[in-house]
């Protein structure tokens, strides 16, 4: 049975990159490595796309095969894989690449022993909608991991020192070697004498029992921008949990949660708030007080405004957080009908309202009428 064209294994166009060709590789690779794929025919593709790979990878082979296709290409190294050991995992694509794909391990290895950054710490603050207007510093306790005061992180008892674990060698990592079909495996666990550490605390810390960390309560000041809204995160750098072999803090994230209010509502940096006025200031007009966030204000009302009006108090809104000046409140007169009237009270409203709307105004059903009608 002929040899399928190289490129074509690795669904490529002649001419492709050595980057689109290692790209192409490590895709097929990852789809049919008989580790992952269990199809009968998994193992004889997956051989096929790296003797394709190991060709077209090599700049010598790829201009060989470009000119002379199957025949300019040394058969002996290319079928079946690399010699009677199988795959050299020092290849380029070869096993190392293939697990780190796989299981995010392969050839990069984590110094288990190396500084990292600690973790990070969320808190929910609930805030009342006065503090979110104006702003507020707020005092929160939070339990929370800081490095022991007694042995300074090392978990050993003051005066002594870790040792470095003899059988890991401070690598915090054990190997084992396995033969497969496949070529040689090498499998890295966590060590199982010092449990990734690399070090072994012989005389532990009284006070952390060798953890190097104590867990305790921690007050932290927090300063509420005026202007905050509910659902936002103020990140408070170096306040998560300790670093890990000297490795910098964690940061803390506090969640803003703010209350409603009874009378105003927020959208943005705009308020809304309702404001009752009788019948006689709807209709003659008048001059009112309205609350604001800062205090009352006069708001004039004109002669003949109908309810459900809107009047907009410019700058009576919230502190913009990400810019100058202040949103806008926004006052929704409502009129309210008068429910006990003495019968003095009726008359005057019959004589003041005896003359009947006139004809020509449209009732709501009539304009809906003469939309369909096309009026």
């Amino acid at each position: 049975m002929s040899k399928r064209d190289y490129y074509e294994v690795l669904g490529l166009n002649r001419g492709a990159s050595a980057e689109e060709i290692k790209k192409a590789y490590r895709k097929l690779a990852r789809q049919y490595h008989p580790d992952v794929n269990k199809a009968p025919d998994a193992e004889e593709k997956f051989k096929e796309i790296k003797e394709a790979y190991e060709v077209l990878s090599d700049p010598q082979k790829k201009a060989s095969y470009d000119q002379f296709g199957h025949a300019g290409v040394n058969q002996g190294a290319g079928a079946g894989g690399a010699g009677a050991g199988g795959f050299d995992p020092s290849d380029f694509g070869g096993f190392g690449d293939i697990f780190d794909m796989f299981f995010g391990g392969g050839g990069r290895r984590r110094n288990p022993n190396a500084p990292r950054q600690g973790a990070d710490l969320q808190y929910s603050l609930t805030i009342e909608f006065e503090e979110a207007y104006f702003g507020a510093n707020k005092e929160i306790r939070i339990p929370k991991e800081e490095i022991c005061p007694e042995c300074h992180g090392s978990g050993a008892k003051p005066g002594t020192t870790p040792e470095t674990c003899s059988f890991c060698r401070g690598t915090g990592e054990e190997e084992t070697v396995q033969q497969t079909p496949f070529g040689r495996i090498v499998n890295r666990r966590t060590c199982h004498v010092c449990h990734g550490k690399g070090k072994i605390i012989r005389e532990k810390c009284p006070r952390c029992q060798g953890s190097g960390r104590i867990r305790q309560t921690k007050t932290i000041s927090v300063t509420i921008p005026a202007g905050i809204d509910d659902g936002s995160q103020l990140r408070i750098s170096g306040e998560g949990e300790p670093g890990i072999n000297g490795g910098p803090p964690g940061d803390l994230y506090i969640l803003l949660r703010v209350k409603s209010h009874s009378f105003f509502e927020r959208e943005g940096d705009d308020l809304y708030c309702e404001v009752p006025i009788n019948f006689a200031q709807a209709a003659l007009g008048a001059e009112i007080e309205v609350p604001t966030m800062g205090g009352k204000v006069h708001l004039k009302i004109p002669a003949g405004t109908q309810s459900g009006t809107f009047f907009r108090l410019k700058g009576k809104g919230f502190p913009r957080l990400r810019g100058n000046g202040q949103g806008d409140q926004h006052v929704r007169v409502i009129v309210v009908t008068p429910k006990h009237l003495t019968e003095r009270q009726k008359e005057l409203l019959r004589e003041i309202f005896a003359e009947e709307l006139p004809l020509h105004q449209d009732t709501f059903f009539d304009k809906m009428k003469k939309a369909f009608r096309g009026e």
